[in-house]
């Protein structure tokens, strides 16, 4: 088993069953976020999140990998491109219902797509804003 780290081994055989079972939580709500955008994206004029622009899988074509490798590589493409997808999803849905920014306190980092949200408390400019 040569994909597996020295020292590694069991871990490797315990963790593998517990993260290829991710797929399956990962498909159905890949089903949902899709049908959510195309439902209701339309509705409230908000530009659909193209998915070939986050979910890349091409390592599988490495010649050098080994099958097992090449499996992973297709999950590991597909799962952490779906979860940016979805993340752009929620970040399109967050702007367009609620703009405001998070409360700044301890070390939560804010994300990228709140850098332009109105400041937490500011009535004002949230008004001005989504009210208007």
């Amino acid at each position: 088993m040569e994909y597996i780290k020295k020292g590694r081994k069991w871990g490797h055989i315990i963790a593998m069953p517990i993260i290829s079972s991710l797929i399956v939580p990962i498909v159905l709500m890949d089903i949902w976020a899709e049908f959510y955008q195309r439902t209701c994206f339309p509705l409230c004029g908000i530009s659909l999140v193209k998915r070939s622009e986050y979910i890349k899988i091409d390592r599988h074509k490495l010649k050098y990998l080994s099958l097992l490798q090449k499996m992973y590589c297709v999950f590991c493409g597909y799962a952490n491109g779906i979860v940016a997808y979805w993340r752009e999803i929620g970040s399109r849905t967050e702007k367009y219902w609620c703009g405001i920014a998070h409360r700044k306190e301890g070390d939560f980092v804010e994300q990228e797509h709140q850098h332009d949200f109105v400041k937490y408390g500011d009535e004002k400019e949230f008004t001005r804003k989504y009210k208007d």
